[in-house]
């Protein structure tokens, strides 16, 4: 009777807690039971109403094993849900889904790392189900919590540790799989998920990126090598998560990787920040580069007073990060990058300056090392600015040039954000150069279709004032820059360097018939090109490099911009720089007033062949042949050598070692050409700037060869101070000598005023006017004062009032108001 009692209690059990009970064997070690799983399957699918409550009892009998520590059985019934799992895809998995991920929350909340492991690959097996409908209350925060503490295991097993990790990695990878599938994919790209995700991935990728660097490069490992390379597999659901980011959630992805750079103090080395920035940009879509790229300059204003080390590291992730986001879409970014790059450099500057005065008087090795760290930040500064808009479109890289030129400090002008006042002398210069440089790259590989497009008046005004000219290294620059736009042929490389080139058409120079656009260009732009190659010579601190870069300035111009007026100025100018050598008004080193004489020499040679015109190219030739026996110091093969025999003196006299411009004329004017203007000497031109320029003003050499004869330029100036004595005075008598001498004046009035362009005689005039109206503001203010007053008399400074009153005993009254 009582075995009749159980037998029936037993049959009172619900069927799917004795199929449940059924596949698992009496000795864990044999297994699932498959007869009986596949019984248990059957029941599912057909009663699918039932999956819940299978679920809550495999749920409960999981719980009970854990506790008990009987890990055989745990292994079979986390392999019956996977059974489950894939065979049932109805609605009713709902219910089932929860007691799942209730005993996969179990495995990972132990402390034995093969049930963490198992439950791991439970929810990876899950993660890759699709479902039809969409969980509107399912989360996943435990998952995401625990899945990133597994990623920073710090087992003493190196193998466990190893294993621990790779299985947060890959449930991570699991919850990003699931939550960007479903339909409420936003939650896992909340703040405080990706605060806990991306510093995990970033973890594994750099401490096996350490390990390689101490352990030095390994062999390439085979793939399932890799698949158990947790800095591999981090990498790949790092790209991964990216890729799924869309423009609402990028930021959020993005700006965990910075908090975590900072934190672990990668940004100096930055390899590994170099590194993390090209796999971000590389995974996100090209439309959203430019969040990264505000994302970085944002984080850049935030760490501006840190170590310069630390900014350059930054600067340099911007400049990889521009480099990839350059060829695709950068958005509106364009301005804000360059104009934050260029607020942190006037700040890198100010700091280098602050360093120097507090040292002032005590050099010390932090002092200079500091300083060397600040050079870094600003030259990599130059290389993103330059990087940047070297890739950018022509049509946006003018703008870029504008814009850079519009934040150079020059005389006359304000900066936006680059005061000079705030600078110093120091100051303004060291921002000069810098920005100079950058522009320098900016317009590497700029080929504008004329010249008027790439040189238009509110750029090329700053590039060739006066303010850039007194150092050597800043109009190296502004040359280096006006070559980049005027060579348009890639002729550069051919005339690098100065010298006497024997047959220009050996090097296959390439040049097109010059446009009207470019034609008009010269005529309004022409003379400021002349005045700043002229100015350029007159300089004490050239050097070799100097003079060729004055040399492939006149050499391009030639071959860009010349027609057959251009050659004329040209040839006009190239005298007037031999008549800065010879005469030496400006009491020049002797080795400037032979470089300037080698300079003449190469580009006469050179525009000779050019114009090929036969008698012109005899006379070239033989003053540079009479040169190399009687003055190589004249040539720049023998000039720019290491050692050179300067002389003591140039002789006036010696005209076979001179280009004569009479000679000049007869040999082009056969030819065809206009030769009525090299008659007038070149004067250059005077502008505003000049008078306001801290440096001597050209108004005080405008009258430099005014005297000269146009027959022959070497011969010696009229005095103007003659010795009064009895025969001066007499021709001073004489009425028929003062009468030739004002016919003399006037016919070269009338010759100036028929022949010399009409730039040059504006340009005197305006000089005339200029000097009259500068002496006489001196005369007024010497003369116009108001007489002193005992009760004072009120200055205006910096628009404040000022009293200065002068005691009676102190003022001087004329003597008729004394008695």
């Amino acid at each position: 009777m009582p075995s009749r009692v159980c037998c029936c209690c037993a049959a009172l059990r619900p069927r799917y807690k004795r199929l449940v009970d059924n596949i698992f064997p009496e000795d864990p070690k044999d297994g699932l039971v498959k007869a009986d799983m596949e019984k248990l399957t059957f029941y599912a699918v057909s009663a699918p109403e039932k999956l819940d409550r299978i679920g809550a009892y495999l749920a409960e009998r999981l719980s009970r094993d854990v506790v008990r520590h009987r890990y055989g059985y745990v292994l079979i019934a986390m392999e019956a849900l996977d059974q489950l799992l894939m065979a049932c895809h109805s609605q009713s998995i709902k219910p089932f889904v929860e007691s799942f991920l209730h005993m996969v929350a179990k495995l990972l909340e132990s402390g034995e790392p093969k049930l963490q492991v198992l439950g791991t690959n439970s929810f990876v097996k899950f993660a890759n189900i699709e479902e039809d409908t969409p969980s509107y209350h399912r989360r996943y925060d435990f998952f995401v919590s625990r899945f990133s503490a597994m990623c920073h295991s710090c087992d003493q097993d190196p193998e466990v540790q190893t294993e621990i990790r790779i299985a947060g990695i890959r449930g991570i990878q699991g919850v990003v799989r699931k939550t960007v599938n479903d339909e409420l994919r936003a939650t896992i790209w909340e703040p405080q998920h990706m605060d806990k995700i991306v510093p995990s991935l970033l973890f594994n990728m750099q401490k096996i990126e350490d390990i390689d660097s101490r352990t030095g490069p390994q062999s390439s490992p085979t793939g399932g090598v890799k698949e158990e390379n947790p800095s591999v597999l981090a990498e790949n659901c790092f790209r991964e998560l990216l890729g799924r980011a869309t423009y609402g959630n990028m930021n959020n992805a993005v700006r965990p990787v910075f908090a975590h750079l900072d934190h672990h103090k990668l940004w100096d080395p930055n390899e590994f920040a170099v590194s993390c920035f090209k796999i971000i940009m590389y995974s996100i879509q090209a439309q959203y580069s430019h969040h990264v790229i505000q994302e970085i300059l944002g984080h850049l204003d935030v760490r501006k007073r840190d170590s310069p080390r630390v900014r350059a590291g930054i600067i340099q992730v911007l400049l990889e990060a521009v480099a990839i986001a350059a060829k695709g879409s950068i958005g509106p970014t364009v301005l804000e990058v360059f104009n934050t790059l260029l607020k942190h450099l006037r700040i890198s500057v100010d700091l280098e300056l602050g360093d120097r005065r507090s040292s002032a008087g005590s050099a010390t090795l932090s002092t200079s090392s500091k300083e060397s760290d600040e050079r870094i930040v600003q030259n990599a500064i130059i290389q993103t600015i330059g990087f940047f808009g070297s890739n950018l479109p022509d049509y946006q890289r003018s703008e870029i040039m504008m814009f850079i030129m519009s934040k150079v400090p020059v005389l006359g002008t304000t900066s936006q954000i680059l005061d000079p006042s705030h600078l110093g002398d120091l100051g303004t210069r060291r921002i000069q150069i810098m920005l100079l440089r950058s522009l320098l790259m900016v317009t590497s590989g700029y080929k504008a279709t004329t010249i008027s497009n790439a040189l238009p008046a509110p750029f090329l005004d700053p590039l060739l004032s006066p303010s850039l000219m007194e150092d050597s290294e800043l109009r190296q620059l502004v040359l280096e820059i006006l070559h980049n736009l005027i060579d348009r042929h890639d002729n550069r490389a051919k005339l690098r360097g100065i010298r006497i080139i024997p047959d220009v058409s050996d090097l296959k120079i390439k040049r097109d018939k010059i446009s009207r656009q470019d034609v008009s260009f010269m005529k309004k732009h022409g003379q400021q090109l002349y005045r700043h190659i002229y100015l350029g010579c007159k300089e004490e601190d050239n050097v070799q490099k100097n003079f060729e870069l004055l040399f492939t300035s006149l050499a391009l111009t030639t071959i860009e911009l010349a027609n057959e007026e251009v050659v004329i100025d040209l040839i006009r100018l190239a005298i007037a720089l031999q008549d800065i050598a010879i005469i030496n008004e400006d009491n020049l080193p002797m080795f400037n007033r032979c470089g300037v004489m080698a300079l003449v020499a190469a580009y006469l040679n050179f525009l000779s062949q050019m114009i090929a015109v036969p008698a012109f190219c005899q006379h070239v030739s033989k003053v540079i042949e009479t040169r190399s026996v009687e003055a190589s110091y004249f040539l720049p093969e023998t000039i720019f050598k290491d050692k050179c025999d300067l002389p003591k003196s140039l002789e006036k006299d010696e005209t076979d070692l001179f280009f004569l411009t009479n000679k000049i004329a007869e040999s082009l004017g056969g030819s065809g050409y206009s030769v009525e203007r090299l008659s007038v000497p070149y004067v250059p031109q005077v502008t505003d700037e000049d008078r306001l320029s801290r440096r001597k003003s050209i108004v005080d050499t405008v009258s430099l060869q005014v005297d000269i004869l146009p027959g022959n330029n070497t011969e010696d100036k009229v005095d103007n101070t003659e010795e009064i004595t009895f025969e001066a005075l007499k021709k001073a008598i004489d009425n028929n000598g003062l009468e030739e001498q004002e016919k003399e004046k006037r016919r070269l009035v009338i010759e100036k005023f028929q022949k010399a362009p009409f730039e040059e005689i504006a340009a005197q005039c305006e000089t005339k006017a200029n000097l009259l109206h500068d002496r006489l503001a001196q005369i007024l203010e010497l003369t116009i004062r108001p007489p002193p007053s005992p009760s004072g008399t009120m200055t205006i400074t910096a628009g404040h009032a000022h009293y200065h009153s002068v005691p009676v005993y102190e003022m001087k009254f004329p003597d008729l108001c004394v008695y």
